[in-house]
Formats: structure tokens, C-alpha cells, sequence
């Protein structure tokens, strides 16, 4: 008889230890039905659709270029700001204009209008020679460099 209650006594708690780690594993994806596991909405994800970038403003412009222009023409914080605040009018023109996509003509004459304030401006505000050196410098910037090819040799 005590064989037989242990038998049962072990036979109970290996089955209550069985049945508590069965109901442990029931709401956490099981197949049984998503009961108090990760609910899994009826209604379809719509993915987020990605910015667009956005063209940048006239100051980021000019903050990305005016280290460059500091260091190649060694201008003081004076000539810097003068600098600065001229370009910032220039590129705020042109993007105005880009926006209200005039015929090219029209916007040739424009900008050309834009260049000529720009470049009478800093001609004010610089010295001579950093003034020559900024002209030189703008144009070297926009032109483009042609590449030499190099020629193949034949093998013989």
C-alpha cells in the first residue's frame, strides 16, 4: 500500500509539473489561438512610405561652402560674414527662381541680374585682391576638368 500511494504521489507531481509548463508555452504563439500571446492584427501593415529629401535651404548651402572659401582666401570673421551673407541672398534668389520654373531665357537673365548684385556686393565689402581671389576661385570651382585618356597598348 505505501508502494503504491508514492507511486501516485510521484505519479501526481510529475504530472502537475507536465501540465503547469504545457499551460506556460499556450499563449505565446501557439497554434491553440493567440490567447494572451503577440496578437497578430487582421488588418494588413501598410509599410511607411519613405521622405522624400528635401531640397536643401539657402544657409545649409552656403555653411557646407564656406569653410572652403575661409581657408582659400584666409578671410577674416568681417570678410567671412560680408561673404556669407551675400551668398545666402545669391542662393536664395536662385532657389526662388527654380521654384517658379520660369522659361530659361527669362531665368538666364535673372540669374545673370542675381550674379551681378552678388559680385558688386562682395566687391564692396572685400578688399581687392581677396575680391580677384574669390572670382578666381568660383570660376575654377564650376568649370570642369577634362580627363586625359590614356592609351592602351597593344600586346604583340
Amino acid at each position: 500500500m505505501k508502494k503504491i500511494s508514492i507511486l501516485s504521489l510521484l505519479a501526481l507531481c510529475i504530472g502537475l509539473l507536465c501540465a503547469s509548463e504545457a499551460f506556460a508555452q499556450y499563449g505565446y504563439g501557439s497554434p491553440y489561438g493567440n490567447r494572451y500571446g503577440r496578437r497578430q492584427s487582421t488588418l494588413p501593415q501598410v509599410q511607411s512610405t519613405p521622405k522624400e529629401e528635401e531640397p536643401p535651404t539657402a544657409e545649409e548651402v552656403v555653411d557646407g561652402q564656406m569653410p572652403s572659401i575661409t581657408e582659400a582666401l584666409g578671410l577674416n570673421p568681417f570678410e567671412e560674414a560680408v561673404v556669407r551673407t551675400t551668398l545666402v541672398q545669391s542662393v536664395q534668389k536662385r532657389i526662388e527662381l527654380q521654384i517658379l520654373g520660369l522659361e530659361p531665357l527669362k531665368a538666364k537673365e535673372e540669374i545673370e541680374k542675381i550674379e551681378k548684385i552678388q559680385n558688386e556686393e562682395l566687391k564692396a565689402g572685400l578688399p581687392e585682391d581677396k575680391y580677384n581671389a574669390f572670382m578666381e576661385l568660383q570660376e575654377n570651382r564650376f568649370k570642369s576638368t577634362k580627363k586625359k585618356k590614356k592609351k592602351k597598348k597593344k600586346k604583340d
